[in-house]
């Protein structure tokens, strides 16, 4: 019960500091650059705080008495979802270790853990995630970018990434790329985007203004031993392993944001629209019931990743879900506020663009769904085991 309460202490308080992101985020969908000017937001602390874990910071955020852990998965989707509520560019637009932090985590020994982390409590810092590649998507195993021997101490790293969030406007990164052949041929490096060889530039979006979205090149980039992650480690517990266990983590987190995003909107639709026909506060509603029980899914996704059981169909099936929910919201406010709704009201139209950028952030709604299809098949074929004639059944 006093966990309980706590996480509840930490969903008030975002809320509560969620209100100061809605101005900022406004202000991001016009100039992406401006997120310099909200350093000082509490939200903004909160976020980076909520990727680091506690033994690299010597500031635990505290609510009510009640430290917020960095680094836990279950904390981290409370956070997101009642940040979110402000705006979820605001947060993805912030400094902090963000992905690359779950990598470096992941797979990175002592001293790279240490020498990452410790370089946010100096000064604000960017950082970037580069797994995608154009015309292979975030497919780890089909890697273009490559790592190649330069001496024996020495690798020079060519290629490209895109669609790379606070790519071109990071100071460091994460870079997956290939060093050999097969599977366990895959590695992750630490980049400092100063070093030569390295280039980005920033691409167009219509959503998430604030993510900055670019593509990098990298045309002989040297990296050392030191910053391969995990080189200690044996192949199968570093590379396409980092791949898998940062997005354990971080795919509740993405949908605890939708989450947060389309109980906003209903909430906008209701201090909009005071009066309404039974029939519309009825699907209005059913719509925040589903908002509820999807926050409710999601935290127990979370808990189980804490706890060393994710539930990988599950997680997936959790995310489908909020973001059809994110954008369902937005339909239904267009259609209960009226035809002019996106030209009177730039929260609504902005927020209706940017929860279209869910889909396409970590694997497109196709991919979720052939990773559920895949967790039936496995309980499927455990259940049905114990009927076949030398089950026990």
């Amino acid at each position: 019960m006093k966990q309980w309460s706590g996480v509840m202490a930490w969903a008030r308080h975002c809320v509560a500091i969620a209100r100061d992101l809605r101005a900022p985020g406004l202000m991001l969908d016009a100039d992406p650059d401006a997120i310099t000017r909200c350093l000082h937001l509490p939200a903004v602390e909160l976020n980076q705080a909520m990727f680091i874990p506690p033994e690299y910071t010597d500031r635990t955020y505290r609510v009510d008495g009640h430290p917020i852990p960095g680094g836990s998965c279950r904390s981290g989707v409370v956070v997101m979802d009642r940040l979110s509520y402000g705006d979820p560019g605001v947060l993805l637009a912030a400094p902090g270790p963000s992905l690359s932090g779950l990598a470096v985590n992941a797979v990175g020994d002592a001293e790279q853990r240490g020498r990452y982390f410790e370089r946010f409590a100096k000064e604000p810092t960017w950082t970037f995630f580069a797994l995608t590649e154009h015309g292979k998507g975030s497919a780890a195993l089909e890697l273009q970018t490559r790592l190649h021997q330069a001496g024996p101490e020495e690798y020079l790293l060519h290629g490209d990434k895109r669609y790379i969030g606070n790519g071109a406007s990071a100071q460091i990164g994460v870079v997956f790329c290939r060093r050999a052949p097969g599977p366990f041929g895959i590695e992750a490096v630490l980049i400092d985007t100063a070093a030569p060889g390295f280039s980005g530039r920033r691409l167009p979006t219509v959503g998430l203004a604030g993510v900055r979205i670019g593509e990098l090149a990298f045309r002989g980039v040297r990296v050392t031993p030191e910053m391969i992650l995990g080189a200690d480690r044996k192949p199968s517990r570093r590379g396409v392993f980092g791949v898998r266990e940062t997005m354990l983590r971080y795919r509740p987190l993405l949908t605890a944001m939708a989450v947060g995003v389309a109980d906003a909107v209903v909430d906008y639709v209701r201090a909009q629209r005071k009066q309404m026909s039974t029939h519309d506060r009825t699907r209005l509603d059913e719509l925040a019931g589903r908002v509820y029980l999807a926050r409710a899914r999601v935290r127990e996704v979370a808990a189980a990743v804490d706890a060393g059981q994710p539930d990988l169909p599950g997680t997936s099936s959790a995310k489908l879900t909020a973001v059809r929910l994110a954008e369902e919201a937005t339909l239904l406010a267009v259609e209960l506020l009226g035809a002019t709704a996106l030209l009177e009201h730039p929260w609504l139209a902005k927020t209706y663009r940017d929860v279209r950028a869910f889909e396409f952030m970590d694997g497109v709604g196709d991919i979720h769904r052939l990773l559920v299809f895949q967790g039936l098949l496995r309980r499927a074929s455990v259940d049905w085991s114990g009927l076949s004639p030398g089950g026990s059944q």
